[in-house]
């Protein structure tokens, strides 16, 4: 009869518990409860949030809103002239994630310039091109929020996210 040694015992143990901590952890549990894809499924299962009423918009004014989830801040825009990627009658209105892509820092919509800017590291973004890093420290474009107009409630509904919203491994969580 082969007795267990302590250090194998520990081993053992350490194993096991390190597998019961990692089941209990917050992005385990959030992705248990999060709806999930069929299997081999490329495309995320995004909510349809209704973000605003087309008709109580007003011309580059920013309305903010949280997409795909409460911990995600967005803007929308209503730039009164077809822009790239614009939903509405007009394709007029846009949707970004306001977390910089350089470090996270938030973006303020600048009216008069009609750009996002980052206090952190002050990169620009141009809205009226999908979100484009004009200038500064970031590398990649804003995250474009999907948006689809409803003619019918005269709705704007967020329906998914062009690009990585910064420090996620996936939009969904």
């Amino acid at each position: 009869m082969s007795q267990l040694s302590r250090r194998n015992f520990l081993k053992l143990t350490g194993s096991s518990a390190a597998l019961g901590t990692l089941s209990l952890s917050p992005i385990a549990q959030a992705q248990q409860e999060s709806p999930s894809s069929p299997a081999g499924s490329t495309t995320l299962p995004y909510p349809r949030d209704v973000v605003a009423q087309l008709s109580e918009l007003s011309v580059n004014q920013p309305v903010y809103f949280n997409y795909p989830d409460d911990r995600s801040p967005c803007v929308l825009i209503r730039k009164g002239r077809e822009i790239k990627g614009g939903v509405g009658p007009d394709r007029d209105v846009v949707a970004y994630s306001t977390q910089c892509t350089h470090m996270g820092c938030p973006v303020n919509y600048d009216q008069e310039a009609e750009t996002f800017k980052c206090p952190c590291h002050y990169s620009i973004f141009d809205p009226d091109n999908s979100g484009q890093m004009v200038i500064g420290h970031a590398t990649e474009s804003l995250p474009q929020i999907v948006l689809e107009y409803d003619e019918a409630e005269d709705a704007l509904l967020a329906v998914s996210v062009n690009g990585l919203i910064y420090g996620r491994q996936a939009n969904i969580i």
